[in-house]
């Protein structure tokens, strides 16, 4: 070991008792008006952002412009043939506050099919990586590459005035939105299906238009715009949207914005829940040998679980009821794959797990969450590459970042900078207020 790292590790070691006892014996102490375990723990809970565009209530979900996830469904106009809306009118919604009518939804649609053409140079960029690249870095990569065209970066330097920002914002939101699902839909085929690229088709919306080229028939495009518009938001204290509006506070552009929300997304304790749950499940299906349990075989299972570990996808840091995410997903799955063995599995889960962990006093939410769903039904239509579930978040959290970040332009909202303390500040105020 180098001289430079023993030396750290001897700072480290020496320096955790310090955290572990501020956070232990003074988390509750106040500096300002929030306490030493907020400061520590990863600012939880401080309210310090502003956002109208989605918010997670803890009894109803999330609520996208005031709308609860049922009504989205049921107000939004759907595509045609189809079962869900289309993202094109959940992003009218998201950036409005209001229900489109089928013309404005159709507007929308003609003005991202007006710039979804996708820079040859992209698609060079992406077979120049090396093929067992991390889809995640691909994605990020391939949005930083267009930076060069972004609208604002250019008008900014041209004079633009604040009042206009707003304006530069959206351009470059809608050019770099109607991309997504053709750069996202590449990086699939190229790194999981030998490279058969398919050719996008300028017929069809954002959702179907993305599973066309993923190659997947039908009802895979109600999947995409059902998952795109679930994963949109989740207003902005989470590690991706904060992440992309605090880059966007200090001006840099959207295209900065969202690679770097997109970094944030890839984190395991982030957007890679969805995988982490569906390889446990996988697990879980291996253990019984790939047979439908009884629900006393599966409660059996949990218990002997929460013997040394936990159940993924179930509890929420702010939901105390079902996700309607999950519920969405639920539904769907009962109506278009209830014999799946390994929806059965969920399903079972779904009836168990909640009660046990209330017995157990393991949760303050034991009902499950958006992620305990989602990746069934990816693998159920042929998704099976669990790295790519986290592209296809990404995708649908972009409309939410882009719509916030927009707004943020458009209120003229600061550069983000909050105070920092350092440890032996904490300590006076601790020992003093003890």
């Amino acid at each position: 070991m180098s001289i430079l790292k023993e030396k750290l590790r001897e700072k480290i070691v020496a320096e955790r008792p310090r955290t572990e006892k501020l956070l232990k014996e003074y988390g509750n102490v106040k500096v300002d008006e929030v306490t030493i375990g907020q400061i520590i723990g990863g600012m939880r809970d401080i309210k310090s952002l502003v956002t109208d565009i989605s918010y997670l209530d803890p009894f109803e979900g999330i609520r996208f412009r005031g709308f609860t996830i049922p009504e989205v469904f049921e107000k939004l106009p759907k595509v045609v043939g189809s079962e869900m809306p289309s993202v094109e009118g959940f992003f009218y919604l998201l950036l409005t506050g209001d229900i489109p009518t089928e013309k404005e939804v159709a507007e929308v649609k003609a003005e991202f099919d007006s710039r979804k053409t996708v820079p040859s140079y992209v698609f060079d960029l992406l077979r120049a990586m090396p093929l067992d690249s991390h889809p995640m870095t691909m994605f990020a990569t391939a949005i930083m590459c267009m930076q060069k065209d972004s609208i604002f970066a250019a008008d900014y330097h041209k004079g633009l005035k604040k009042g206009n920002y707003w304006e530069a914002y959206y351009e470059d939101a809608m050019n770099l939105l109607a991309k997504l699902p053709e750069i996202a839909a590449f990086i699939y085929r190229l790194k999981y299906r030998d490279g058969k690229i398919i050719a996008a088709d300028p017929k069809l919306d954002f959702g179907g238009n993305f599973a066309h080229m993923m190659g997947i028939d039908k009802p895979y495009d109600d999947v995409a715009r059902m998952y795109f518009i679930l994963h949109s938001d989740h207003e902005s204290g989470n590690v991706s949207a904060h992440t992309g509006h605090l880059v966007a506070s200090a001006l840099s552009d959207m295209y900065y914005a969202i690679s770097a929300m997109l970094n944030g997304l890839a984190g395991p304790l982030h957007g890679l829940a969805n995988e982490e749950v569906l390889r446990w499940l996988h697990g879980v299906m291996d253990s019984m040998g790939g047979k439908v349990p009884t629900e006393d075989e599966i409660k059996a299972f949990v218990y002997k679980t929460l013997e040394t570990g936990v159940i993924p996808g179930f509890g929420h840091a702010v939901l105390r009821k079902t996700d309607p995410r999950y519920t969405a997903q639920r539904e769907f799955c009962l109506k278009h794959l209830p014999n799946d063995t390994l929806f059965k599995y969920v399903d079972l889960l779904y009836k168990v797990v909640p009660s046990i962990l209330l017995e157990k006093g393991k949760a303050k939410n034991p009902w499950p969450n958006v992620d305990a769903q989602s990746g069934v039904i990816q693998w159920y239509y042929g998704v099976k590459e669990y790295e790519f579930y986290t592209v296809l978040f990404g995708v649908g959290r972009a409309l939410g970042v882009c719509s916030n970040i927009i707004w943020a332009r458009a209120l003229g909202y600061p550069l983000e900078r909050p105070k920092s303390l350092t440890t032996a500040m904490l300590e006076e105020v601790a020992f003093r207020k003890k």
